[in-house]
């Protein structure tokens, strides 16, 4: 992966519970091939095909430097791909949004299953905040409210913006929305208002929230897949009374800020397995640690019979490691592997958002909460 003669580029890879994104960017942050696509619950699958489509657009001028992963299954495609660096969606996505607008001050962040606000003064990420028990304010329940309806979520955008008069839409909890609709279809509501009503109520459930007791300044940054939504963007922008901006890159921040964490953080010689592995068999493995009295499932990535990362655990302990397991664990009983499959994934809890978080984040929650 070294020649000398080529030029350098780096590349991100972000894993969320929908979708898995994929960027290559230069030195300079010009983005070279970029890459969304649904991953259709198999995160390992859908990071070869991403990384088949990359190797495949860029040209053999150009040799992969480094490469950073972020999102919910951050570790497991790391060492799919061989990582240098491992950070979470809140760093990825500031440092991508930061690098476009650097005046910005608030940022929206809305995927399938979670929504994010981060909030940034003078170029600082000083708070953030992420949806904690339901999914009514994100991409999830557009979708299933467009199934319902038999349309795509691109008819569902277009009709939206032709609303004039928007239906009220109870819209903190997707059962109650669909009872709702259901009432209002049956009262001879419009079904262009109708789903303009359902943008509407999201943004409601998204601001009272996702946003509660944050300070919303412009400029105001909104991305992630629900931001191709343009009722969406119409709603934020009814809402708050102000320009909602969505960057040209908007359905693959995440990866773009991780490819430019990489192409920053100073990595002399790459980890990174080449696009051969997007061809490898690669299978997955869960064993319970035992080390204490949590019992955490531990998923164990293997190519061939090498164990190539490791993910899952509250301490932290396991997390991309490869050594035999007797050399991890301590005095608790080696678990027994109960099952295998090509595509396991475990959320991380909440409180993972922490892990590797950034000084620059770091310092401004810990301001905040000592004011």
């Amino acid at each position: 992966m070294g020649n000398p003669m080529k030029n350098s580029c780096y590349m991100g890879i972000d894993v969320g519970s929908i979708s898995t994104n994929c960027v290559v960017i230069t030195p300079e942050g010009g983005v070279l091939s970029e890459i969304y696509r649904r991953g259709d619950g198999h995160p390992i699958e859908s990071v070869q095909k991403c990384l088949s489509q990359l190797t495949a657009q860029l040209s053999d001028e150009y040799c992969v430097k480094g490469v950073c992963t972020t999102g919910s299954g951050r570790v497991l495609a790391g060492a799919v791909v061989g990582t240098d660096v491992i950070k979470n969606e809140i760093s990825a996505h500031a440092r991508a949004t930061i690098h476009l607008y650097p005046d910005v001050r608030t940022i929206f962040e809305i995927g399938g299953q979670d929504s994010k606000v981060t909030i940034v003064r003078d170029g600082v990420v000083v708070d953030f905040s992420m949806n904690l028990l339901c999914a009514a304010g994100t991409g999830s329940f557009l979708d299933s409210q467009a199934r319902r309806l038999n349309i795509t979520i691109e008819e569902l955008s277009t009709r939206a913006m032709t609303s004039e008069d928007p239906t009220d839409i109870a819209g903190r909890c997707t059962v109650f929305a669909e009872s709702d609709m259901i009432h209002k279809q049956q009262g001879g509501h419009e079904q262009k208002d109708i789903m303009m009503g359902l943008c509407h109520a999201l943004v409601r459930n998204y601001l009272s929230n996702v946003c509660n007791g944050k300070e919303i300044k412009p400029p105001i940054v909104l991305q992630g897949g629900v931001s191709a939504n343009k009722g969406i963007c119409r709603a934020f922008k009814e809402a708050l009374q102000c320009d909602i901006v969505v960057p040209p890159y908007n359905m693959v921040m995440g990866a773009y800020g991780a490819a430019l964490i990489a192409s920053k953080s100073g990595i002399e010689k790459t980890k990174y397995r080449g696009k051969e592995a997007s061809t490898h068999i690669i299978i997955t493995k869960g064993f319970e640690c035992g080390d204490c009295p949590n019992c955490c499932e531990i998923i164990e990535v293997l190519d061939a019979d090498e164990v190539i990362g490791r993910t899952g655990g509250r301490c932290g302990k396991w997390e991309g490691r490869t050594e035999p397991r007797e050399a991890l664990k301590g005095t608790g009983p080696i678990g027994t592997v109960f099952g295998t499959s090509a595509g396991g994934l475990t959320e991380y809890d909440t409180c993972r958002l922490l892990d590797n978080v950034p000084d620059l984040i770091q310092i401004g929650v810990s301001k905040k909460r000592r004011s």
